[in-house]
Formats: C-alpha cells, sequence, structure tokens
C-alpha cells in the first residue's frame, strides 16, 4: 500500500536527533539510575509472614486481612531497606501496585468507595512512620489508569469486573472506572497531605505518582487525527494529571463522559492540587491514533471510552516486542516527557518504568536466552530519547529499567520476560545476568570513571 506523507514523516522523525550512541555522561552529575520491579510480581510467599490474600491471589487463583499492621512484613522490609542501603542504593518506594487486600475489597468494596480513602492514608502514614526515615522517595500509585480501566472495565485485571456477564458476574464497565479513578485521586491526595502535615519537616522526603502513557501519535497530519491523539493523551495522562493541577479533569473527558464522570467538591480540588512533588511516568510504547470515523482501510482494537489505536496495513510504527502492544519506538519517550513539561509547567520527573520482554518458548538453552542484544538495543534508543528531552530543557531525574528479574506478568502469567535477570523457573529460581544487566552496568561505570 502507498503511504501518506503524513506517515511518511512520522517514521522519519528524530533518527538524527542523538549526535552519538548514549552514554551515562550524556545525563547531569546527579541523575539517577535504577532497576524496578514490584512486591506481587517477584515476592512469592503468598501464605507466609502473616501476608493476607489481595485481590490478585483471588483473581489468579493463589491460594485474610487487613485492619492491623503486620509485623513480620514490618520486619521484612526494614530488613530490605536496610539491605539497599548498605549497598549504596537509595530506595523509590510504592506504596499501591495493584496488590489491594482482599478484605478491604470484599467488605468495603474497595476502591470503588469513597472508605478507601482513608484506608490508604492510615496504611500510607504506617509506612511513612516506619520506613520514612530511611525512604526518602515515595510513590504512592502505580499506574492508577491500569487499575480502573484493566481491573473495572475490560476486568482482565483483578478485581476483574466488567459489564460482559460472560466474563465477569459483577461490575459496570460504563461508571466503575471513572469511581475508581476518582477515589484514587482523592487517596493519592489524602497520604500526600498526611505526609506534608506528619513526616515532611523531620523526614525530608518527597513523593510522586507513577502515570503510565503510550505516546499517541495521529496516523496522518489531518486535524481529526490531531485531536484523536489529543483525546487519548487526556484519557490517559489527563485523567490523572490535571485534576492535581488544574483542579478539573480535561474538558474532552468532560464532554464524552458527561453524568459519569464523578465531580470533585470544592474542598477535593483544593486537597488535590499541587499534591505531587514529581511525576513518575512508566513509558514502554508508542501507538498511531486515529478518529473512530475514519476509513475501513485500517484495521483497529478498540479502546475504551477512546478513539482507535490504528495499525496502517503494511505500516508499524516500530517493532514489535514479544507482546503483541509493545512496538520499539525510540522517539515516543521523548515526545511524552516534553509532553508533561508543557502542559503540567515543567514538573520534576523520573522515568520509573521503560523495558521490552521477550516470550519464553521453554525451548531455547540458557546461553541463547541470556543474550538479549534487542533489549540491549532497546535501552539505548530509549535512553538516549531522555538525555535528548533533557538538553531539551526537560526536568528529567532518573531512569528506571524495567525490570529487575523476570516476574509475574500480571494477565500474560509467566509467558513473558521483562527482566534484566533470567530466572530459571524450572530450577529453583536460580537466577542468571542477561548480557543486558552486564550492559547496565557497564554503562554505569563508565559515568562513575568520569567523576
Amino acid at each position: 500500500m502507498e503511504v501518506d506523507a503524513g506517515v511518511s514523516k512520522i517514521l522519519r522523525r528524530n533518527e538524527s536527533e542523538i549526535p552519538h550512541e548514549v552514554s551515562a555522561r550524556d545525563f547531569p552529575p546527579n541523575f539517577i539510575f535504577g532497576v524496578a520491579t514490584s512486591a506481587y510480581q517477584v515476592e512469592g510467599a503468598a501464605s507466609e509472614g502473616g501476608r493476607g490474600d489481595s485481590i490478585w491471589d483471588v483473581f489468579s487463583h493463589t491460594k485474610d486481612g487487613f485492619g492491623k499492621v503486620n509485623l513480620e512484613g514490618v520486619a521484612y522490609y526494614n530488613k530490605l531497606i536496610d539491605a539497599l542501603l548498605e549497598k549504596g542504593i537509595q530506595p523509590f518506594v510504592t506504596l499501591y501496585h495493584w496488590d489491594l487486600p482482599q478484605k478491604l475489597h470484599e467488605t468495603t468494596e474497595g476502591w470503588l468507595k469513597k472508605d478507601i480513602v482513608c484506608y490508604f492514608a492510615s496504611y500510607a502514614e504506617t509506612c511513612f512512620s516506619v520506613f520514612g526515615d530511611r525512604v526518602k522517595y515515595w510513590i504512592t500509585l502505580n499506574e492508577p489508569l491500569q487499575t480502573a480501566v484493566n481491573g473495572y472495565c475490560t476486568g482482565v485485571f483483578a478485581p476483574g469486573r466488567c459489564s460482559d456477564r460472560k466474563w465477569s458476574s459483577y461490575g459496570d464497565s460504563s461508571t466503575e472506572p471513572y469511581l475508581v479513578a476518582h477515589n484514587q485521586l482523592l487517596a493519592h491526595a489524602k497520604a500526600v497531605d498526611v505526609y506534608r502535615k506528619k513526616f515532611k519537616d523531620t523526614q525530608g522526603g518527597v513523593v510522586g505518582m507513577s502515570v503510565d502513557c503510550e505516546w499517541s501519535e495521529p496516523l496522518t497530519d489531518d486535524l481529526i487525527d490531531k485531536a484523536a491523539a489529543q483525546r487519548r493523551l487526556d484519557f490517559h495522562l489527563g485523567w490523572y494529571l490535571d485534576p492535581i493541577y488544574f483542579g478539573r479533569y480535561p474538558e474532552s473527558m468532560i464532554k464524552k463522559l458527561e453524568h459519569r464522570l464523578p465531580k470533585f467538591t470544592d474542598d477535593e480540588i483544593a486537597l488535590l492540587r499541587n499534591s505531587i512533588d514529581f511525576v513518575g511516568l512508566n513509558h514502554y510504547t508508542t501507538r498511531y491514533i486515529t478518529s473512530s470515523m475514519s476509513s475501513e482501510e485500517n484495521t483497529f482494537y478498540y479502546d475504551q471510552e477512546m478513539d482507535r489505536i490504528a495499525e496502517w496495513k503494511g505500516v508499524t510504527i516500530g517493532d514489535r516486542a514479544a507482546s503483541e502492544w509493545l512496538y520499539v519506538v525510540p522517539w515516543g519517550i521523548g515526545e511524552a516527557v516534553n509532553y508533561i513539561t508543557k502542559r503540567y509547567g515543567k514538573p520534576p520527573i523520573y522515568i520509573t518504568e521503560n523495558g521490552m520482554d521477550e516470550e519464553d518458548t521453554g525451548t531455547s538453552s540458557l546461553q541463547e536466552v541470556l543474550n538479549d542484544s534487542e533489549r540491549i538495543a532497546y535501552f539505548k534508543g530509549y535512553l538516549a530519547s531522555v538525555a535528548q528531552s533533557i538538553w531539551n530543557g526537560c526536568d528529567v531525574r532518573g531512569y528506571f529499567a524495567w525490570s529487575l528479574l523476570d516476574n509475574f506478568e500480571w494477565a500474560q502469567g509467566y509467558t513473558k520476560r521483562f527482566g534484566i535477570v533470567y530466572v530459571d523457573y524450572k530450577n529453583g529460581l536460580s537466577r542468571h545476568p542477561k548480557s543486558s544487566a552486564h550492559w547496565f552496568a557497564d554503562f554505569l561505570k563508565d559515568r562513575k570513571s568520569a567523576v
């Protein structure tokens, strides 16, 4: 198929913006590099150490509790934090990475009710109190969009609620995602308020929230596609960041959802405004976006309440990783960072997740699976784009690769591997650094040698 000029321009963009292969020396001296992971995805021990079921334990059929502090859990994380600090590693701690206690979901309806705001604030205060003498970087929520949409709209994530009765016996996809997001925002703001009032002066830390965003690129230069791409950004970033920075949801959401979108009270707006010290950005990929009224010459899949994600026949926006949604488009992370910088007044930004996966075929040798050259190329390209955004004036202060270990990838189980360290599931969970782990170590050593 002949590709239109607008698409050709997109494909050629940014090919020559980075003048040389990226190195750690291209980043500011105080720039933080790290590797990310999450508790539910790597810890195991589902019924040990006083741990109760979470909504993911029930949803994924692994087989309780809430209300009191689990002292064994506190001891575990105290040891983990101390071990990191002994190695010179500063922990960035996320309070919520999707694993809501099942009892809280059963007895209070979890994120669907405003009661969750006080529960979350109490939990956050406990964490600030017992860990805040050593933890200086806090993230309240990780990818709240995924909880709202996949947990309460499509039903493919815990707790699995949606309107499709073939999939779930409970849920209303037309209203519940917006209630959940609303309560998540208020829970975040309340936790930040607690920290600033009770702990900030003595502990000196900062609190942010990690939002996920696929960069939305208009399929063509037509105004209708540009408007569609902007709407999708509104439904990704704007859904959570606009209330924090502007005290309201994006106009495109208000117009499209009308009465289904909850309203903030004046007191809630005051609580929300500027309730963030930094933006955590989880970014993996970029998509073409076109209006849902565009030609049937394109193939689509539906993204709830948004426009269509388009794959032009014969033309993709980048090479595809193992997951069908993940295209390798390095310049997209720079576009996302530039957008956040311009729209929200140059906030501090940490890239809190970025990486690619490979398929676990179960047939490759250990030597083959450790040679992840495509992941190295991915990191090089995306880091170069981040460096470019810093040179352009964006306040990016850190980058965390996803992920430290191969792990449980939620609805995809153990079929996809994002880790820079290979976990041998068949042989005692032994760990083997992949080529990307060695590359990342050398990348950081080069920076250290320049100091």
